[in-house]
């Protein structure tokens, strides 16, 4: 089974939670007897936010390394009039591309079985053109969320086309940009929320939630060594860890207007934010507003850590609790991570956190606009090691049972098997 998986964005120097999702997806349907191959846009300088995700360290690119064939095509975002800095920061989020080398790179491929997007729009749209004309199952993924979005979230997601002209309307009607959900063989998303609205909308439509999933076995080795080496601050701290691409939807810059308050009460506190820089105007403004705040020795940026690395296993490990304070977050992958780690969370009460987290049984859920709660649940974390320990055991003895990589993934392997029988019986109904 050969199975094309498009990606709308894909920069191993801006590696995020899809990233790793598939990462490990691949890895899983690798065990499956499946090959994954992946198309994604050719890579466009951007040296500001490489030289900040790469902490100091070569670039890898963990899917080659795992044996994935990386085929990279021409994108360009199709709108006049807007700066080059708002241009790169849509590539940077995986805007709504445009490519005709997809198209043909598609059409030409041999042996695929089935074509799995990862993107909605005209990429998206493209590969379910190329499905119907080759008669192969059309599969999408919804990863960041289409209808459980907060109302800000979506209004910001439009601004930037608002200030253009978008020529690449026409082409995202001939290639059924809009159609992508509409007429996929499969819909498939983390969150049960989304879910259900994705089913309200598209009634007729085969809609499953495949939850992402971590290998929690290579949590079990301690790597605490290899985060003190690379990260000789966090040594005699109280570790607060935050994961995730530095971008405002992560909301790292709330933690910080935090930081004070919680140093006066546990002034040993060190809260270390570890990601990729994919908003460079933001990273500008965090940094300038660490400074501000005096906060030179309490935040430390550990930049970009590959997946399954170490360093970022060991900060998990040596961390005392793993925060996510998220605008959205349509599932929260670091949730199963922490917890795989051993370590506590307590994240904001977003759709996909929610529905992880059993507040006081797994962890702590807190709204943004009450941080008081979030100020309580880190006093109880610090103070109470006991009952902290209880938590965690409840929360990696859930991932083990429910998140493991290797079972989602063969749950999808299934997919994409009864999918190709389903069109096989009807091209050939004798």
């Amino acid at each position: 089974m050969r199975i094309a998986h498009l990606l709308r964005k894909y920069n191993p120097a801006e590696w995020g939670g899809t990233e790793t999702v598939i990462h490990q997806l691949f890895d899983g349907l690798r065990a499956q007897g499946a090959e994954s191959v992946v198309y994604c846009p050719r890579l466009a300088e951007r040296s500001g936010a490489a030289g900040r995700a790469t902490n100091g360290h070569a670039v890898r690119d963990p899917l080659a390394e795992a044996g994935c064939l990386v085929n990279r095509f021409n994108a360009c975002v199709p709108i006049w009039g807007i700066s080059s800095e708002q241009r790169r920061q849509m590539v940077a989020v995986g805007g709504n591309l445009m490519s005709f080398d997809l198209l043909r790179a598609l059409w030409s491929a041999p042996r695929l079985s089935v074509i799995h997007s990862h993107a909605l729009g005209r990429v998206g749209g493209i590969g379910l053109t190329v499905a119907r004309r080759r008669k192969l199952p059309f599969v999408v993924t919804v990863h960041g969320g289409v209808y459980d979005l907060p109302d800000g979230l979506k209004k910001s997601l439009n601004t930037t086309t608002a200030r253009g002209f978008e020529w690449g309307k026409p082409f995202g009607f001939l290639f059924g940009a809009r159609r992508v959900l509409q007429d996929a063989d499969a819909i498939l998303t983390c969150n049960h929320r989304e879910a259900e609205l994705i089913r309200q909308k598209h009634p007729d439509r085969r809609v499953l939630v495949q939850p992402h999933g971590v290998p929690a076995k290579i949590y079990e080795t301690d790597r605490r060594k290899d985060a003190q080496t690379a990260f000789p601050e966090i040594v005699g701290r109280e570790v607060l860890l935050c994961v995730g691409r530095i971008d405002p939807v992560k909301n790292q810059g709330w933690l910080v207007e935090q930081m004070p308050a919680l140093r006066r009460r546990h002034p040993g506190t060190l809260l270390v934010l570890a990601g990729a820089c994919t908003d460079e105007a933001y990273g500008r403004a965090l940094d300038a507003r660490i400074a501000e705040l005096g906060l030179g020795n309490a935040v430390l940026l550990a930049g970009k850590l590959p997946p399954a690395d170490p360093r970022l296993i060991g900060l998990m490990q040596a961390a005392r609790v793993a925060l996510l304070p998220s605008i959205s977050e349509t599932f929260g992958l670091v949730i199963l991570e922490a917890w795989a780690a051993g370590t506590p969370v307590i994240a904001s009460r977003t759709s996909g956190a929610s529905a992880l987290i059993e507040e006081g049984r797994t962890g702590w859920l807190f709204d943004r606009g009450k941080p008081e709660a979030f100020h309580a649940a880190i006093d109880q974390v610090l103070a109470d090691r006991a009952a902290v320990e209880a938590i965690t055991a409840a929360a990696r003895a859930r991932v083990i049972a429910d998140y493991d990589t290797r079972v989602l993934a063969a749950r999808l392997h299934d997919l994409y098997a009864k999918l190709t029988e389903e069109h096989h019986a009807h091209r050939h109904p004798a």
